[in-house]
């Protein structure tokens, strides 16, 4: 039995509360004291709700003392996320709490309801720990672009969480909560889940409501988990999923139920890849990759072939079109959303003498938002000028049509899920990237077109490389989380017995040091470094 409770997996966690083993409210306070105690070397966090935690904790515990009293029956009928902790990105609305975005503009605004996914999570009896940082208004590829400072990554303190959804990454792989969500917009779940050296799926558009979630660019923005492993991640999503009538772009397709009822046993995961047909795209290994993580994919490759998968090599020509078509639609889609941020619908106010609006207006954004928001908003705004628009903003969506045909072509032809890498390389030092956006921009290379398409996309651990995590990507047709979630489960019992399963987050020690610098003194120091 293990002896740290922040140590377990969140379905080992909900089989001691049923048992009576440990309560929701000890859960609750381990993960607390953890996030407490390691918050000022990582900055996952921008809230910590110790009370509001434990109120939630005491009242799943409540629920499950009548539960045991009412016998078997109503144990099992539990959720298995009652009285777990989870960590929520700051773009989520909780009522009353703080949402910030990651962004000073919206520095001191709560929240007036639930988001949809949190009103799910409320349900099932959740308990949330607070909010997560992130990149702002999830616009970033590292987490360096916050106002409330970078997050580190706990493999290696000195480097990145990957972004946007770095500080629910990060808490993640610190065993800070077993569970958390994050937004992708165009890789923000996948990438940091790789450098983190966790899972993390985007879900299918439309296949989690967006409904209370501050918006980035609205065609592409998709809610999803992340966790240490396949079935915890497929827990929460059957959680979180499901059409909402206040979302528009919310599908209305079951969510089905195997998402909680993974198999248990490695060799049963690993049988369901026999006969099994995936497609190893070659546009996806890009020039510029790590050698390592390159053989870290080729290896995965290789044990999938082992099992009885087949792996064929395919083409989605249209990918290196992805970067360039994703920079001008998600900055457009950005320019019309950050319009609300004026001072008056939305946003710090700065009322100059005068009263002069433009003068306001142009003061309130300057400088409410960072330079990285500024250049998107700019980016966006041109692409949708007049004499630019169809130039830009139109040819961007036929390239996306393609994009998503290519994907569909694949698809049609048997190909039951791609093999991919999620990342191009490991971890990053801070402030590697900073200077040369595009560089930063590429980044996501391997991610942005799964978002372009809609389709769902998972990373997964699969080994590491110079001591950094490895993640591989696995990409399915629409509504197909299940079988991509099966595929990661069996990925996993496959590897069960590799030695980096077992590793602890390399200098996740060194986050005790109440002493040590913050994420922005590391960063500060490597800058004058260099």
């Amino acid at each position: 039995m293990n002896a740290d409770p922040t140590r377990l997996l969140a379905r080992e966690m909900a089989a001691r509360l049923r048992t009576g083993e440990t309560t929701a409210r000890a859960l609750a306070e381990a993960h607390l004291d953890a996030a407490e105690r390691q918050n000022h070397a990582l900055n996952a966090w921008l809230v910590i709700d110790r009370d509001g935690a434990l109120r939630q904790a005491d009242a799943a515990d409540a629920v499950l003392a009548g539960a045991r009293r009412d016998g078997p029956g109503a144990l099992a009928a539990l959720h298995p996320l009652l009285g777990i902790p989870v960590g929520l990105k700051d773009l989520i609305s909780v009522e009353g709490g703080q949402c910030t975005a990651g962004s000073r503009i919206l520095e001191g605004y709560r929240a007036p309801y639930d988001a949809h996914i949190v009103e799910r999570l409320r349900d099932v009896g959740a308990v949330f720990l607070g909010k997560t940082n992130m990149d702002e208004f999830a616009m970033g590829s590292s987490n360096e672009y916050s106002a409330f400072g970078p997050v580190s990554n706990p493999w290696d303190l000195d480097t990145v969480p990957g972004g946007s959804s770095g500080g629910s990454a990060a808490a993640v792989a610190a065993h800070h909560v077993p569970l958390s969500l994050g937004t992708d917009t165009g890789g923000s779940i996948r990438q940091p889940a790789s450098l983190c050296g966790i899972v993390g799926m985007k879900p299918t558009y439309g296949r989690v409501s967006r409904y209370g979630i501050v918006a980035f660019a609205s065609s592409l923005d998709q809610i999803g988990p992340f966790a240490r492993d396949a079935r915890d991640a497929a827990a929460l999503l059957h959680a979180v999923a499901g059409r909402d009538a206040r979302d528009s772009t919310s599908a209305p397709v079951p969510v089905e139920d195997e998402l909680l009822h993974l198999p248990e046993s490695d060799d049963e995961a690993v049988a369901w890849l026999r006969g099994r047909r995936f497609g190893l795209p070659r546009e996806y290994f890009v020039a510029g990759m790590d050698p390592d993580v390159e053989r870290r994919i080729h290896e995965s490759v290789a044990f999938l072939v082992d099992a009885g998968a087949t792996v064929e090599d395919v083409s989605l020509p249209h990918t290196d079109y992805g970067l360039a078509t994703y920079y001008i639609v998600a900055p457009a889609e950005a320019s019309a959303n950050l319009a609300r941020y004026d001072g008056v619908r939305y946003g710090l106010s700065r009322r100059l003498e005068g009263g002069d609006f433009i003068a306001d207006y142009l003061a309130t954004r300057g400088e409410g938002f960072g330079a990285e928001v500024k250049r998107r908003v700019m980016l966006g705004t041109y692409a949708l000028s007049a004499g630019y628009y169809d130039a830009f903003y139109v040819k961007a969506q036929k390239v996306r049509t393609l994009i998503k045909r290519d994907f569909d072509e694949v698809f049609a032809s048997g190909i039951d899920a791609l093999v991919a890498p999620t990342s191009a390389s490991v971890a990053f030092r801070f402030g590697a990237r900073m200077t040369d956006p595009v560089s930063m921009y590429l980044s996501d290379a391997c991610t942005l077109p799964v978002n372009m398409a809609g389709l769902p996309g998972v990373s997964i651990p699969c080994g590491l490389s110079e001591g950094m995590p490895v993640g591989l990507q696995l990409i399915g047709p629409a509504w197909s989380e299940l079988m991509l979630f099966r595929a990661a489960r069996a990925f996993e019992g496959l590897t069960a017995a590799a030695t980096w399963r077992n590793l602890e987050p390399a200098q996740l020690a060194e986050a005790d040091d109440a002493a040590g610098p913050t994420p922005a003194e590391r960063a500060a120091a490597l800058a004058a470094a260099r």
